[in-house]
């Protein structure tokens, strides 16, 4: 009766809250990218708003034990929407000590760290550059504390199966994956589920994986955990009605260049060489090919973008990607394709640099690349998805603009956003406005470089189409019939013409709109890209504490919208948030003389909204009574 009363008091200490950011860390072979995919999965069915932050180790197979071969997954889901992957975690699983040592700054004062103790031996403290057990020392303090042998109870739960150790000890993610469950109330069918698909044909595998997981939830619920930790309750989110799923940005993007495509028309010649982080948009691409897709694996950069170029020059919309050091290989050819003037797009997966960098981590660093990064005078479009879903109305804009004006595209996102992943509400595809292509076919007075007055932009003639004989190539052409010339008032001509096409777009894009805030507020924070959500949650914190402040974010940063400059030049104050060293500002002050202030992070991660909070704090004061409910 006793031992009853007492854990019907137990099963009360529940824990209500609003959001919570859990993160999974361990080696790069403990599979936390999986038990962060799947953690999500089942946030997501719960009916949570969510962002994820896959964090990779930039070496293939760094060795075990390593910091440097940490592997993280990390999640923020809530009852409210989640615009980022969290500031600072309230949980943290860390499966060995170079995993604690990594990630331990970022938990919250009284956070709870759960520990593999099992894999805190002298080796491991070594190799993490522990001088002591922080077990044992007090080093974790500060935080909530389940020290548990995962590695032991995880062979334990498996003994009976019939693998081998090594395969026991893999299914330790599971086991962590089940206590989880057990924190936050979530269901284990789902990720059943997944397993018998994944290990059909592996039925010791799938056993072990499966036994491993029920373990891990039973142990929260019968080992009397509750004395020590409540459990968390984080209730469904208020979002819009709708079909909905888990989409990463590389997903997205990859959707979005179908769907742009098919409005267009078009076939999709896909070409691309391998590179962190831009290759997980090849692999779904190639996933595609029953949707008018062709996918090339060049030999490298450059036969890559030149391959795409010949496709459009055939007639179809060639598209390659890359991340910064590729784009950089590919600089002659993007050239090429605007001396010609065929569409082609240009997706750049940025990442840290310069040149391979933190090919794993985050950066915005070639803006200045994708605007200015050519010889010679050669503008082409540039544009920027802001979140996961994002990049798929990006990418049909893309297609759009390239099509419609005969130029390159370059579209930016980074490998924060081609990693991670967020509900998105499944478009009705019928409500895209179509833009189909309409290729030249009469010869009639056809001159190859004869311009649409109203666009600029060249007749798009497909090669053997009868009477549409035409020179291209990349030295310089006439104006009218294409043929080489190097008339120097000719050349002023052309590329006064190239210039202006572009710039004529900024009449065909929507006009900048303000996300939040009031015109003339005491201070704006013009954002691009993944700066998205930190800026959004900090400038809605920010207002409904009283200060007054707006954001403004780009998604067309180059022909810029054409009100950009007045909007700017109502704020008393402009601070633009970049994960680089400043390369916005410098355009904005370029173009509109606009005194911006840079806060430029290129430390590999993406900004914390507290970082930014503090930096609105310390340029304005807050006016009590201007408080706005969130």
């Amino acid at each position: 009766m006793e031992g009853s009363k007492a854990l019907k008091s137990a099963e009360r200490r529940h824990q209500e809250m609003e959001s919570a950011t859990v993160r999974f860390a361990g080696d790069s072979g403990d599979g936390m990218q999986i038990t962060g995919g799947q953690f999500t999965l089942t946030t997501a069915l719960a009916g949570n708003d969510l962002a994820t932050f896959p964090d990779f180790p930039a070496e293939i197979r760094a060795p075990a034990g390593t910091t440097y071969g940490v592997s993280a997954f990390q999640i923020n889901f809530g009852a409210r929407r989640i615009k980022t992957a969290g500031d600072h975690l309230d949980v943290l699983v860390a499966t060995n000590p170079a995993a604690l040592k990594v990630n331990l700054a970022d938990v919250k004062a009284a956070g709870l760290v759960i520990v593999d103790t099992g894999q805190f031996n002298d080796k491991n403290l070594r190799k993490a550059h522990y001088d002591s057990n922080p077990l044992e020392d007090d080093t974790l303090a500060p935080y909530r504390v389940l020290k548990i042998d995962i590695t032991q109870l995880t062979q334990d739960a498996v003994e009976t199966v019939g693998v081998t150790k090594k395969e026991a000890v893999r299914s330790k993610n599971m086991w962590a994956l089940g206590l989880v469950y057990w924190l936050f109330g979530r269901e284990r069918a789902p990720t059943i589920a997944w397993l018998k698909r994944k290990f059909a044909s592996k039925p010791e595998v799938l056993e072990a994986n499966i036994a491993a997981l029920n373990a891990g939830h039973a142990f929260g619920e019968t080992s009397e955990l509750q004395h020590e930790v409540a459990q968390i309750d984080v209730g469904p989110a208020a979002i819009p009605p709708g079909l909905y799923r888990a989409i990463t940005g590389a997903e997205a993007l990859a959707w979005g260049l179908v769907a742009g495509c098919e409005k267009a028309a078009l076939r999709m010649v896909f070409c691309s060489y391998p590179i962190t982080p831009a290759s997980s948009l090849l692999h779904s691409l190639a996933a595609l090919k029953s949707l008018n897709i062709l996918t090339f694996q060049a030999e490298d950069e450059i036969a890559a973008a030149c391959a795409a170029i010949g496709a459009s020059y055939a007639g179809d919309m060639g598209i390659t990607s890359s991340s910064g050091p590729g784009v950089a290989l590919k600089t002659e050819a993007l050239g090429l394709a605007i001396a010609t003037e065929l569409p082609l797009i240009v997706v750049n997966s940025q990442r840290a640099g310069p040149s391979t960098g933190m090919p794993t981590k985050t950066e915005q660093s070639d803006l200045y690349q994708a605007v200015y990064g050519r010889n010679a005078d050669s503008p082409l479009v540039v544009l920027a998805a802001r979140a996961p879903g994002d990049c798929f109305d990006v990418a049909v804009e893309a297609v759009r603009l390239a099509t419609k004006y005969m130029t390159p595209v370059m579209l930016l996102t980074d490998g924060y956003i081609a990693n991670a992943s967020e509900p998105w509400l499944i478009p009705d595809l019928d409500a895209i406005a179509s833009f189909p292509v309409k290729r030249r076919q009469d010869p009639e007075g056809y001159q190859p470089f004869a311009r649409n007055p109203q666009t600029l932009a060249r007749d798009w003639a497909v090669p053997g189409t009868p009477g549409l004989m035409h020179r291209i190539g990349g030295i310089e052409r006439d104006s009218t019939s294409g043929n080489i010339s190097y008339d120097p008032d000719n050349h002023q001509r052309m590329t006064d013409l190239r210039a202006a096409k572009i710039e004529g777009i900024a009449n065909d894009i929507p006009l900048q709109e303000v996300d939040q805030g009031d015109l003339g507020a005491d201070l704006v924070l013009v954002g691009w890209g993944s700066t998205y959500g930190p800026i959004s949650r900090a400038v809605t914190t920010m207002l409904a504490e009283g200060y007054n402040v707006a954001h403004v974010h780009l998604r067309h940063i180059w022909p810029l919208p054409t009100n950009l400059g007045d909007i700017l030049n109502t704020y008393k104050k402009i601070l633009i948030p970049e994960m680089n060293h400043g390369q916005l500002v410098t355009l904005l002050r370029d173009r509109y003389l606009v005194d911006a202030e840079s806060l430029a992070q290129v430390n590999g991660k993406p900004f914390r909204v507290s970082d930014l909070e503090a930096a609105v704090r310390a340029r304005i004061s807050r006016k009590p009574g201007l408080e706005k409910k969130l």
